[in-house]
C-alpha cells in the first residue's frame, strides 16, 4: 500500500515513473535519516543512495524540511496501520492482556526490523524543527489513543493492576519500545529474546 502523498499529474507512464521516483526519493531519505539523523542529513546523500542527482529531489519536495516531514508523516502513520493490523487479526476471544503483547510485539518488529522510516521518525521528534512536528505529531495522537485503549480494555478486565496509572503506564512503555532503537544491537540480543522482555514488563510488571 502506498501510504504517500500523490506523485504529480501527467500521462499515466510518466506519472507511474514519476511515483515511482518519488518513492525511492523518500526511501533513500528514510534510511539516511535514520542513520545520520536531521543535522545530519544532506540532500546529496539521499540522491546518493536514491540513485538520482540532487536537483532532482526539488522536483518532489520543494526544500530538505518538506522532505523530512514527509518522512516523519510517513513513519508514525506506517507503525499505527501496523500495529492496528494484526490487532484486526488477533481471535475474538483473545484477552485483552494477550491483544497487549500482540501490540508490543507489532511495535518493536515494525521499528527495528520492518522500517526505516518509523527509526526515523523515533530517532529525530526531538531533534526537527517545531514546525515539521505538526502533521506527525496528529497521527502519533492517533496511536496514543490506539494504547490508551488497549490498556484501558486490560484494566477493566481485571487483566492490569487497579492501582496502577495506566496513562504513566502507557508513556513509560511506549518510551521504552521507543528508546531501543537508540541501543538494540541484533549482534548481541536477538529480536525475539527483546520482545519476549518487553511483553514479560507489562504481563507480569503490570498484569494481575
Amino acid at each position: 500500500m502506498d501510504l504517500t502523498e500523490p506523485a504529480p499529474s501527467g500521462p499515466p507512464r510518466a506519472a507511474s515513473k514519476s511515483a515511482q521516483t518519488r518513492q525511492r526519493i523518500l526511501d533513500a531519505a528514510a534510511e539516511v535519516l535514520s542513520r545520520k539523523g536531521y543535522a545530519g542529513t544532506r540532500l546529496s546523500d539521499v540522491a546518493a543512495v536514491a540513485g538520482v542527482q540532487a536537483p532532482a529531489i526539488y522536483y518532489y519536495f520543494a526544500s530538505r524540511d518538506e522532505l523530512v516531514e514527509e518522512v516523519m508523516w510517513v513513519g508514525a502513520h506506517r507503525v499505527r496501520l501496523h500495529v492496528e493490523e494484526r490487532l484486526a487479526a488477533v481471535p475474538e476471544d483473545a484477552s485483552a492482556m494477550d491483544r497487549l503483547m500482540v501490540a508490543v510485539e507489532a511495535h518493536l518488529r515494525f521499528e527495528l526490523q520492518l522500517s526505516d522510516y518509523a527509526t526515523a521518525s523515533v530517532r529525530n521528534a526531538g531533534h526537527v524543527p517545531e514546525q515539521l512536528r505538526v502533521r506527525p505529531a496528529a497521527e502519533e495522537a492517533q496511536y496514543t489513543h490506539l494504547w490508551r485503549d488497549l490498556f484501558v480494555a486490560a484494566q477493566q478486565a481485571g487483566e492490569v493492576r487497579a492501582d496502577l496509572d495506566i496513562n504513566i503506564l502507557r508513556l513509560l512503555l511506549l518510551g521504552a519500545m521507543n528508546w531501543v532503537v537508540e541501543w538494540w544491537n541484533p549482534r548481541t540480543r536477538s529480536l525475539d529474546d527483546l520482545v519476549a522482555t518487553a511483553q514479560g514488563m507489562i504481563r507480569h510488571g503490570a498484569g494481575t
